[in-house]
C-alpha cells in the first residue's frame, strides 16, 4: 500500500482540473459528477486536495454533505475543534454554518462534496484559514 502523501494510491474518482480561484490555500482540484441541473438538483463534485491545501472558511445556505473517499483531512465549524477525516467519514453540514475542510499537511484527502438544496443559493466564501488555526492541527 502506498503512503498517504501518494495521490496516485486510492483515488476512486478522477481528479480532474486545478481549483483557480482565490478561495483555496495550496492546490486542490475538482471534477464535477452531477452538475448542477435542475433534474437532479444535486451537484456532486469530486474534490482532492494536495498535503497541506484547504478551503476558505465558508458557509452553503443549503448546507452541504461531505463523502470522504481517500487520504486523510480536516472539517472544522466555527467554534468547534476540529475533526481529523478518513476514508468512510460522512460529515453532515447543517446550512449557514461557518466552516472550513482541507488535507492534512503531510496526506493528500478527497472527498465528494454534495450541495444540500442548492435552490437557497451558492457558497458565500469567507476569509483563509490562519496558519496559525491551521498549524495546531497533527
Amino acid at each position: 500500500m502506498g503512503k498517504q502523501n501518494d495521490l496516485s494510491e486510492g483515488v476512486i474518482f478522477p481528479i480532474g482540473q486545478k481549483i483557480d480561484n482565490p478561495y483555496f490555500v495550496g492546490a486542490a482540484h475538482l471534477q464535477m459528477l452531477v452538475g448542477g441541473d435542475p433534474t437532479y438538483n444535486c451537484p456532486i463534485g469530486n474534490v482532492t486536495f494536495e498535503p497541506g491545501a484547504r478551503n476558505n472558511w465558508h458557509r452553503h445556505p443549503g448546507g452541504q454533505i461531505l463523502l470522504v473517499t481517500g487520504g486523510r483531512g480536516y472539517y472544522q465549524a466555527e467554534g468547534e475543534p476540529a475533526l481529523e477525516l478518513k476514508a468512510g467519514d460522512v460529515v453532515t453540514i447543517p446550512p449557514d454554518v461557518k466552516h472550513w475542510h482541507g488535507a492534512a499537511p503531510d496526506s493528500w484527502f478527497a472527498h465528494l462534496a454534495i450541495t444540500a438544496n442548492p435552490q437557497a443559493g451558492p457558497a458565500e466564501w469567507l476569509e483563509p484559514v490562519t496558519d496559525e488555526v491551521y498549524g495546531k492541527l497533527k
